[in-house]
C-alpha cells in the first residue's frame, strides 16, 4: 500500500492523474480556457522558462495563444507518478509539434521534454498546482508543407480534416454534433 492508500485506490489516483494530464493537452491544444481551467488549481503556478506567472496570467498566455503558431500537438509520454496522500509529484514525458507562421513562410518545430507537475487532490479532484517544463530537445523542421487542401497529393473531401487551434471539427464531435 502507497501512504496508507488501498492498490485500487492508487491506480484510480493514477489514472484520474493521467485522464487530468491529458485533458489538460487537449485544452492547450484546442485553445480551451475552460478546459484548461478544470485541469489547473485557480492559485496555481507554471513555469516554461519562457513564460512563468500564477494561473491568471497563464491562462491569458495560452487562450487565444499566439496568432503566430496556428497549431499545435501534445504528445503525452510516460507519466512517473509519486503519490503522498493527497498530493502527487508527476513526471510526464511530452512532445510538442507548433506550427509557427514566420512572416514569410510557415515553419514547423518540435520540442521535446518532460513536464514536473505537483498534483493536489481537493475535495475529491486531482488537478495541477504547480508545473515546471524542462526541454531535453527543439528541432527546427524547416517550411512547413501546405497541407491545408489534402495530404500526399490526395484532396480532403471536406474542410473539417485539416486541425487547428480554434474551430476545430473535434469540438464539435465531443458535443456530439457530428458523429
Amino acid at each position: 500500500m502507497e501512504n496508507g492508500a488501498t492498490p485500487l485506490q492508487a491506480m484510480l489516483d493514477r489514472e484520474a492523474i493521467r485522464d487530468c494530464l491529458a485533458r489538460l493537452a487537449r485544452g492547450e491544444d484546442r485553445r480551451d480556457a475552460d478546459l484548461i481551467r478544470a485541469c489547473c488549481w485557480p492559485d496555481g503556478s507554471t513555469d516554461y522558462g519562457v513564460f512563468a506567472g500564477d494561473f491568471d496570467a497563464y491562462l491569458a498566455w495560452v487562450v487565444p495563444g499566439a496568432d503566430a503558431i496556428l497549431c499545435t500537438q501534445h504528445l503525452l509520454g510516460q507519466s512517473v507518478i509519486d503519490l503522498a496522500g493527497d498530493t502527487a509529484r508527476v513526471e510526464t514525458q511530452v512532445q510538442s509539434y507548433h506550427r509557427i507562421d514566420m512572416g514569410d513562410a510557415q515553419r514547423d518545430v518540435m520540442i521535446g521534454g518532460r513536464y514536473l507537475d505537483i498534483f493536489e487532490r481537493r475535495e475529491g479532484q486531482w488537478r495541477i498546482a504547480r508545473r515546471t517544463m524542462l526541454y531535453d530537445w527543439v528541432q527546427d523542421i524547416g517550411v512547413s508543407a501546405d497541407w491545408n487542401q489534402g495530404v500526399m497529393g490526395m484532396a480532403f473531401s471536406a474542410p473539417h480534416f485539416t486541425g487547428r487551434a480554434n474551430g476545430d471539427h473535434s469540438v464539435r464531435f465531443f458535443a456530439r454534433e457530428t458523429d
